[in-house]
């Protein structure tokens, strides 16, 4: 059981659109946290899906410009997903982005997302079933983080979800100010590939897909990583469509993470 030194929740009575909003002391981070929460009116809810964001934003960016609690909603109520609570947490705040790494010292940002969101999920949506099946899913460095954390801790996932993803953590380069030397010292280079966890939990992964515009600078990465797992015999879904690195494309493409979560619950709930 994870606990909590301090645990403060938004007051219903001001909450908005099912938005919910979480400050914790982590653990895992050494300092206190946040986690933007959409939770959608139901009794019992059996899926969680951790959405990570990209470099420079936070927990609010998934909503408040990706509006993905609308498309949520909306998906919902056209009945092609059943309520599920999504949790968007920072990153950790560390650089422009911490690639949801370990960090040397005390800022494990592996922990925080893999561990301790769902414990705060949990807590702050009672709802939630005790079994409740946990997809991970993000943008740009949050796809990195989910394509990484999800092949890592295989046996946590029922389902990966990408959109425009960062690959390798050299690829942080184009977007951070911070030396990629800071990003290299928080593990052996080769654990900081996605598809090294990937190839390496194969027989346990969750159903993986990913996208990316075909104006994205991204595109070619994406590409490599489709053609490494596929030459190494590793099932996934893989897209490309039209659109760049920008939230017009990731608010057209994430109802398509949000049905992919949903089938791939609904079949490990089976």
């Amino acid at each position: 059981m994870i606990s909590f030194r301090t645990f403060s929740i938004s007051d219903p009575a001001y909450e908005n659109d099912g938005l919910r909003m979480v400050t914790v002391k982590s653990s895992a981070l050494g300092r206190r946290a946040n986690v933007s929460l959409w939770v959608p009116s139901a009794e019992r809810i059996g899926t969680l899906l951790i959405l990570l964001h990209g470099v420079y934003s936070a927990h609010w960016a998934w909503s408040m410009k990706g509006g993905v609690h609308r498309t949520a909603q909306r998906t919902l109520d056209a009945e092609e997903i059943a309520p599920m609570v999504i949790a968007m947490p920072e990153d950790g705040l560390k650089h422009d982005g911490s690639g949801y790494l370990i960090w040397p010292g005390a800022e494990d940002v592996e922990r925080w997302i893999v561990d301790e969101v769902p414990a705060i999920a949990r807590r702050a949506v009672p709802a939630l079933l005790p079994d409740t099946k946990i997809a991970i899913a993000g943008l740009s460095m949050g796809g990195y983080g989910a394509l990484r954390l999800g092949g890592k801790y295989a046996d946590r996932f029922c389902a990966i979800s990408a959109h425009s993803a960062i690959t390798d953590v050299e690829e942080m380069a184009g977007f951070v100010e911070e030396p990629l030397t800071d990003y290299l010292r928080c593990s052996p280079r080769e654990e900081l590939s996605a598809i090294y966890w990937l190839h390496r939990n194969r027989e346990r992964l969750a159903p993986l897909r990913f996208d990316c515009g075909v104006q994205d600078n991204l595109l070619e990465a994406n590409r490599n990583l489709h053609e490494t797992l596929a030459a190494h015999g590793i099932t996934h879904d893989y897209f490309e469509f039209p659109g760049g690195h920008e939230w017009s494309y990731w608010q057209q493409h994430v109802a398509e993470t949000l049905r992919f979560t949903d089938r791939h619950s609904r079949n490990k709930q089976a």
